[in-house]
């Protein structure tokens, strides 16, 4: 143990704050191992009555009386490390060694060096009760935009719950993270949540076994220091009675720093790590400091805790080793509407605001945010009391804001201030342009200074409610939230007098074109911005404007949004879902269909992935207004996913208020509302019955003109009657593709009853893995037989069989079959059932093109179809026998077929056993004249340089070989210069060689 001179200090201050650290269950389990505990053989025990009902204060000064010096210390010590709590040993161990070290030897002290000492002890008490007082100061002032006096939301259960648990070892890797970023949208409460986690620490009721010391590090506050050393930098809140500060920096491992607001920083954080700084006693700029501490080469046995907005995390990620992030999302959908209906007393008004901000997912999502909540609830009040209609105002998020600026504009009167004035109001908005593209939230007074904004400007502003000082960061400025800078931020773009015009003051961000390409996978702080100058766009909404600001906007830009849109249109490779969707977010904003149908115009095609309401809601409303669209490739997941298992699903749309189903309805109508669409792609969709009922009944709608339907990777819980019934109602539909969807035999009982119908015009069916076996292959044979209309079948991968194939072959054979193409890749096909495919093919003259890759046939197999091949009536025009299992045993019958076969232009070979054999026999076909092969497929046929010759003298006989494909084989250096000779020579037709992987 240590020095007994440390018991003076110890036992009288020490013991408590370590016992309060315990929780009442750890307390319980101290005192029964108390019950037990003797120092030496003659002490006597606390008697068990005093224990059991002792409090800390009380089981403390116990100790102290029965324990005396440091014997109580030697007892806790004991007992905390059969508790198995290491820390608390650690931590007190250590102080304890602190202590004694810094006293002067007994009996050489004076009274007066006694005090000195006593003042530079220190066991946290005085940094903790400084805490406590600093953040209750904070916690009590009000928000930004202050809120209603009957409710605040404050920090939610499951928040709390959050707090507890950041820095708990990972179960997965075993791990504790020492770097935390809680990240989240503007407002939701990040730094109200890490206050209350220091506020709880300094309590003693948060991280008592994990952290000594807690420190906060604001970036308002650090942007406004320049050189000093980190020591200093902390040592802010630390009382002088705590002793210095440098004591606790040598166990860094006991040590959380929480940065606050990182996105704040006006730090580039470029800095290579070799110039960074391990000390923490040596003067720096605070920029070196913050990246020394983020980067780990400062404390890197600390722990940190990191708030960031989401748009910053691109900035922060880079600088962190092995982070742990966490979202906050702010209220749940059942706390806002907690919150609206206690912030409305009426509630039938609490009722209709709540609905109509329900039917608009951007703006209820917007409502995570508290201070947001609170302001569109007040707007929206205000809105009420004047009779307005608030569903309109609820359309889109800028009429919503447009409404809630310009009631922070009073009307002027002799009692009122004056307005801001143009000049004025271009220079706040311009201020707002440059945060917003830059990140920056918080101006300080040069920056206003540099925009033009005079104290009397900003006084104005302040008033307003629209820029708002900080109460606890002296010189910081901010609007009074995020959203409201997005919107004059947009507004800056309206209030340019003249775009063909640039001044040599022009910065980067007032290029409109910039803007208008910006992207939220690369920049998503533009994204509300630039809604929001869409939704400006809206003629409304700007005479509004113009009327409550008494300024003049410019609709100037539409024009030249107009011409940007037309060339985007006119880009063949236009992109990607994404961009489509973000594209439609904004149009959605102007509510102008004659706007959206004028800027749609140039495109063709779009490609959507529809993933939540609020793309269904946009989409809907944009594509009815997309007249020359051609093709639609449309993903619709997670919207329906919640029905799809319901019961009966029609409860869960009623439960939406009807809002999904009229989006869905509205998205449908497009079918037959445009006359030029042509296509739909609606792939790895999930759709509910009702869903797949109003589909179809678009589909039979006699106005439309679709041709193709691809419904890939599909459910079909309603069963394919639907469909099928589509396919005779709708007479312009000639392609429909099910690829991967859950059709089974039952659904092709139902398709095949419309194919044999007179009115179904079907020309392409692909039914390729969709679960069918032999029991369908009747109907699909029957159907092939009374089909006028369809040329090609694709049945690829499905358990057909030997017995399915004869089902199929006596339609095939069956003079009234007009199928041009089937595949039959992958079906289960073996050598008993070539022979009825071969007799089939004798038969069938309309047969053009048949893959039969991936079967077992084998040489025998082979060997029937090309018996079929060499019979003149058949007619067949490609062959695929890719990976058939044959050997070169089957090159000479089909060198044989080759001959005799006038119409066979196409034949894939690939991934058969042909060997460089196999190919000489084939080679001797090629070269007669007589061979009409155009492309010939022989990727992997296990082939040699020794075969490339043979190849060679074919290339250069064969008149009629455009396309071969030799990859995958083994030729080498030596037999790819052998073909390439050939390919030199003025006789070689050939346009295609292919030869990957073949050196």
């Amino acid at each position: 143990m240590t020095d007994g001179s440390s018991s003076s200090f110890f036992p009288d201050f020490g013991l408590l704050l370590y016992l309060e650290e315990l929780n009442k269950e750890e307390l319980n389990k101290f005192k029964s191992f108390l019950k037990n505990e003797t120092v030496e053989p003659r002490s006597c025990q606390i008697p068990w009555v005093e224990v059991k009902k002792a409090k800390r204060e009380d089981l403390a000064n116990l100790m102290k009386k029965y324990y005396p010096g440091e014997q109580a210390w030697d007892v806790a010590l004991k007992i905390f490390g059969k508790m198995n709590l290491k820390d608390l040993c650690e931590r007190a161990t250590a102080e304890i060694n602190w202590t004694a070290r810094t006293m002067v030897t007994e009996g050489a002290r004076t009274q007066e060096e006694q005090d000195d000492q006593e003042a530079v002890q220190s066991d946290g008490t005085e940094y903790r009760i400084q805490i406590k007082e600093k953040f209750r100061i904070m916690w009590d002032k009000k928000c930004l935009f202050g809120g209603p006096e009957d409710f605040h939301p404050g920090i939610a259960q499951e928040d709390r719950e959050l707090l507890e648990h950041l820095f708990d070892v990972d179960v997965k890797t075993g791990e504790q993270p020492q770097t935390v970023v809680l990240q989240g949208a503007a407002g939701v409460g990040k730094t109200s949540l890490v206050r209350k986690a220091i506020v709880d620490w300094a309590e003693g009721n948060l991280y008592q076994q994990k952290f000594s010391y807690v420190f906060y590090l604001n970036a308002r506050e650090i942007n406004q220091l320049r050189e000093r050393s980190f020591v200093q930098m902390i040592s802010k809140d630390w009382p002088s009675t705590e002793g210095p500060i440098e004591r606790i920096m040598t166990q860094p491992s006991s040590l959380l720093f929480i940065i606050d607001s990182f996105d704040e920083l006006n730090f580039a954080f470029e800095e290579p790590d070799f110039v960074l700084c391990e000390d923490w006693t040596q003067v720096h700029p605070v920029s070196f400091l913050m990246s020394s501490l983020l980067r780990k080469v400062m404390l890197p046995e600390s722990f940190l805790l990191v708030t960031t907005r989401l748009t910053a995390c691109k900035k922060l990620k880079p600088l962190l080793k092995n982070q742990h992030s966490v979202e906050l999302l702010g209220m749940s959908k059942d706390a806002r509407k907690e919150y609206i209906y206690q912030f409305f007393e009426d509630k039938k008004r609490a009722s209709q605001v709540f609905s109509s901000l329900r039917s608009n997912e951007m703006l209820f999502s917007m409502c995570k945010v508290p201070l947001v909540c609170w302001a569109i609830c007040t707007c929206l009040e205000q809105q009420i009391e004047m009779g307005g209609d608030v569903s309109l105002t609820c359309k889109t998020t800028t009429a919503l804001f447009t409404r809630y600026i310009s009631s922070l504009f009073p009307p002027v009167d002799g009692n009122c201030p004056s307005l801001p004035n143009q000049t004025q109001l271009k220079s706040l908005c311009h201020l707002a342009a440059k945060g917003v593209w830059t990140m920056t939230s918080v101006f300080y007074r040069e920056d206003l200074r540099k925009h033009g904004l005079t104290k009397s400007d900003v006084s104005i502003f302040l008033d307003m409610n629209i820029l708002q000082k900080d109460t606890e960061y002296e010189n910081c400025y901010v609007f009074t939230h995020l959203h409201v800078q997005e919107f004059l931020a947009a507004m800056f773009y309206m209030l340019r007098d003249n775009w063909e015009t640039r001044n040599n003051l022009f910065d980067s961000f007032e290029d409109l074109k910039l803007l208008l390409e910006s992207k939220s996978s690369k920049d998503p702080h533009l994204m509300q911005m630039k809604c929001f100058l869409f939704g400006l766009l809206n003629e409304d909404l700007l005479k509004q404007l113009e009327t409550t600001l008494k300024c003049r906007l410019s609709l100037e830009i539409k024009g030249k949004i107009l011409q940007w849109l037309e060339i985007l249109g006119n880009i063949k490779c236009f992109p990607a879902e994404l961009e489509f969707l973000e594209l439609f977010l904004c149009l959605y904003e102007t509510q102008d269909e004659a706007f959206i149908s004028q800027a749609m115009r140039s495109f063709q095609k779009v490609v959507i992935d529809v993933c939540g309401k609020v793309h269904l809601l946009v989409s809907s409303f944009c594509l009815k207004h997309c007249q020359c669209l051609q093709t639609i490739k449309l993903s619709v997941t997670v919207v329906f996913e919640k029905t799809l298992n319901s019961s009966p699903p029609a409860e869960m749309w009623q439960k939406d208020d009807g809002s999904i189903i009229h989006c869905w309805q509205d998205l449908c109508s497009v079918l037959h509302t445009n006359e030029h669409l042509r296509e739909l792609d609606l792939c790895h969709s999930n759709l509910d019955e009702l869903a797949m009922k109003t589909f179809y009944q678009e589909l039979r709608h006699p106005n439309c003109k679709l041709q193709r339907l691809l419904m890939r990777f599909l459910s079909f819980p309603g069963g394919c009657q639907d469909i099928a019934s589509s396919l005779t109602h709708n007479q312009n539909l000639m392609h429909l593709d099910l690829k991967g969807s859950d059709i089974g035999d039952d659904g092709v009982k139902s398709l095949c009853e419309a194919l044999k119908h007179p009115e179904c015009k079907l020309q392409n069916l692909s039914l390729e893995s969709c679960g069918l076996t032999t029991l369908c292959c009747l109907n699909i044979s029957k159907a092939l037989i009374r089909s006028q209309s369809l040329r090609f079948l694709n049945l690829s991968t499905n358990h057909l069989l030997d017995d399915g194939v004869k089902l199929l072959c006596e339609a095939l054979g069956h003079p009234k079959c007009h199928l041009e193409r089937l595949s039959l890749e992958s079906c289960g096909l073996t050598v008993a059932g070539c022979e009825d495919l071969s007799l089939a093919l004798i038969s069938n003259k309309r047969l053009t093109h048949l893959c039969l890759a991936d079967n077992i046939l084998g040489d025998d197999g082979v060997k029937l179809v090309n018996d079929a091949l060499k019979h003149p009536q058949c007619k067949l025009q490609s062959l695929v026998l890719r990976r058939c299992h044959f050997t070169s045993l089957s090159s000479e019958h089909l060198s044989s077929a080759l001959l005799c076969n006038k119409s066979l232009i196409h034949l894939d070979l690939g991934s058969n056993w042909i060997q460089d054999d196999g190919i000489k026999l084939l080679c001797d076909a090629f070269r007669h004249p007589s061979c009409n092969l155009q492309d010939l497929e022989l990727m992997g046929c296990v082939l040699t340089s020794m075969c490339c010759l043979d190849l060679a003298s074919a290339i250069l006989n064969n008149s009629h070989l455009q396309n071969l494909d030799l990859g995958h084989n083994d030729l080498r250096d030596d037999g790819v210069k052998i073909l390439c000779e050939a390919l030199r020579h003025p006789n070689c037709n050939i346009q295609r060689l292919g030869y990957s992987i073949c050196l």
